[in-house]
């Protein structure tokens, strides 16, 4: 089977694990335990939860939009280069 023919090549695939780990990041950073009806916890305000956090997946939804619209180069334009 011809390889030109796949929409995405190793660097894509490589690309969009990367880019779905700093997700789950993002997310772990994002969790934590919450206020309760009789306890409340100022943790859920830290600067982690509510700027990092988000910044983060942001990051990794960003990157993952660049894995999926990235043009894998052509075996031929390599040779001639």
């Amino acid at each position: 089977m011809d390889k030109k023919n796949f929409a995405f090549d190793k660097i894509n695939f490589i690309l969009l694990a990367v880019g779905m780990a700093v997700v789950l990041l993002g997310l772990i950073l994002m969790s934590g335990p919450g206020s309760t009806d009789t306890a409340f916890n100022p943790d859920i305000f830290s600067a982690t939860r509510i700027k990092v956090a988000p910044a983060v997946c942001f990051i990794g939804f960003i990157s993952i939009i660049y894995a999926v619209i990235r043009k894998p180069k052509d075996p031929q334009e390599k040779e001639e280069a």
